[in-house]
């Protein structure tokens, strides 16, 4: 095997060469409820449930959705935030020889009706809260889907918490009738657990376990196929680099992160089933509870997005907390500011490490090492391990171009946790992927540009073209745009990212208005509504009497991403 450069910043013990084990996802979930049965798993609300627990429910889940007609080639939603639910279900699925379709929460109506539809969800699971329920509710009839599981909170909430909870939180709830299109999750789960075992192992490295939804390197959203074979390729990954600083079956990992995106599924979620560590499970980013749970429940790693660790550094309880419980901060989602790292690491004396990926690659591809003193500002980190990171020329897509800040290309991520491809759509598929003629691995264009330098070290230059990267989560423009068009009055409109202080970047609407028409900001929140996520609601309105064109006619963000960056610089200064 080829000596790579980045290798020497690799932390001690850590090599390139990486011992994947070929097996299944529930497979591995399994082995680690054998092996830390009576160890806490997860930490919801104050209720703590083993790892036996999550066993004896998911095999109830799977049995439940065979009864369903879940088997090999039968796709089922989840429509969830963090709860038991969801990782109950999640291996409940993949037992019953199903494959996993996650759902954003954050979804407008017209996303979700087009997801069904895309990835044939039949079945989906969901909970019978004001801000999800309705909207899966009302694609009855309207979609494909026959089957709507609905769970409570309440379900795995402590005594008297769940008792209290639906009358503490009966305007957070909705009723929903108990008709054939419905079926309450304990009912899901009300048998004996004896459900037919579907092949595992090799036998299902290339199959795929999980359908999650991506805008891909541009365009609209799309499915990216992760086998099982990506998904523990990933987890083989992270365990490799994190093994000298931690130990298995002892430590506490805070998930506020949502299980829906694959950093938190991946990253968070199945490195603790690997590891048989603790996961503390938020519903819902609530600072006040962070802080206090960092102090009393003294978690040990900390995964997140740059916005949390903003708010943390600026939480009047923070400060003065013993927060040496903390032994890996990891941030990802988008590019972590300098100075919120070194606000963080002042103010808790825990190392806040960056990493990078896409959900195209389950989604490591690069990280910095947890040793402070080899840190390089500016940069990523460096190829995870099993993994090779080439910077390819953008005109001549197959040229790997030398080190260098001046060698400035598209980032290309090779290596066993490269998605299989787009679900039913080979040709995008085709544009991306590629295979490596000497490892004989998947290779992804990413679409995101940088550079590498001497010591195989990623820096990335811009993102790609049109990704907006609001609070960790991947916000497409075009999505914006084509609600926007559906205002009679727009005639052309151009939506790009403008730097937010809490949200790091934000849409911002440019458009261009009929002859004689006229539009306010309130009157386009007011469109939008239901159109679009709330994720991806824009912050400013801007109407201007032309909007800058290439010298081919086509709609130009160059000028006014230039514009806003100048104006950015300006109010800093």
């Amino acid at each position: 095997m080829a000596n790579y450069p980045w290798e020497k910043s690799y932390p001690p013990g850590v090599k390139w060469e990486l011992e994947i084990p070929k097996k299944a996802l529930h497979q591995i979930f399994e082995e680690s409820c054998a092996q830390f049965g009576d160890r806490p798993f997860t930490d919801f609300l104050d209720k703590v449930m083993t790892f036996r627990d999550y066993k004896e429910a998911s095999d109830k889940a799977a049995a439940g959705f065979q009864k369903l007609g879940v088997k090999p080639g039968i796709n089922v939603g989840l429509y969830l935030p963090n709860t038991p639910h969801y990782l109950i279900a999640f291996f409940g699925v993949l037992k019953a020889g199903g494959r996993v379709v996650n759902y954003s929460p954050l979804d407008a109506a017209r996303e979700l009706e087009f997801k069904i539809g895309d990835s044939e969800t039949d079945i989906l699971v969901t909970l019978d809260v004001a801000a999800l329920y309705p909207k899966m509710a009302a694609m009855k009839g309207k979609t494909r889907l026959k089957k709507l599981i609905v769970g409570s909170i309440a379900d795995y909430l402590p005594w008297p918490k769940n008792w209290l909870y639906p009358i503490a939180k009966k305007k957070e709830l909705s009723t929903w009738p108990r008709d054939d299109w419905h079926m309450s999750f304990k009912d899901l789960l009300a048998n004996d657990g004896k459900y037919t075992v579907h092949p595992v192992g090799q036998d299902l490295w290339d199959e795929v376990a999980l359908l999650q939804y991506t805008g891909g390197t541009t365009g609209l959203p799309k499915a990216a196929m992760l086998t099982h074979g990506c998904i523990v390729s990933a987890m083989a990954q992270g365990q490799a680099w994190t093994t000298p600083y931690t130990t298995p079956g002892t430590e506490k990992v805070v998930c506020v992160l949502p299980l829906f995106h694959i950093y938190a599924l991946s990253g968070i979620m199945l490195g603790a089933v690997r590891n048989g560590n603790q996961l503390i499970l938020y519903p819902r980013p609530d600072i006040d509870m962070i802080v206090n749970d960092l102090a009393t429940k003294k978690p040990t790693f900390l995964p997140g997005v740059p916005t949390l660790y903003t708010a943390i550094n600026k939480h009047p309880k923070a400060q003065g907390l013993d927060l040496k419980s903390l032994k890996i901060c990891m941030s990802g989602g988008a590019p972590l500011p300098v100075e919120v790292q070194q606000a963080f690491e002042k103010l808790t004396g825990a190392t806040l490490i960056e990493g990078y990926g896409l959900t195209e690659t389950s989604p490591t591809g690069a990280i910095c090492p947890v040793d402070k003193s080899v840190r390089r500002v500016g940069s990523c980190g460096v190829p995870m391990p099993g993994t090779v990171i080439e910077i390819r020329d953008m005109e001549k897509g197959d040229k790997v171009l030398p080190p260098g800040k001046e060698n400035v290309g598209e980032v290309c991520i090779i290596g066993p946790q490269v998605m299989k491809g787009y679900w039913k759509k080979p040709e995008e598929s085709e544009k991306v992927l590629f295979r490596h003629p000497s490892s004989n691995w998947q290779g992804l264009r990413t679409g995101d540009m940088g550079y590498m330098d001497a010591d195989g070290w990623l820096y990335l230059v811009d993102r790609s073209k049109d990704l907006i990267i609001s609070s960790g989560y991947n916000v497409y423009p075009r999505m914006i745009e084509e609600a926007v068009y559906e205002h009679p009055a727009v005639d052309e409109c151009i939506v790009i990212g403008i730097p937010h202080p809490h949200r790091q970047e934000a849409p911002k609407v440019f458009v261009k208005l009929k002859p004689g028409a006229s539009l306010t900001f309130e009157e386009l929140l007011k469109h939008l509504d239901g159109k679009i996520g709330k994720h991806e609601m824009p912050i400013a309105l801007e109407v201007r009497a032309e909007l800058p064109k290439t010298p081919v006619g086509k709609l130009s963000k160059k000028e006014l991403k230039e514009e806003e960056r100048a104006k950015a610089q300006a109010k800093a200064a």
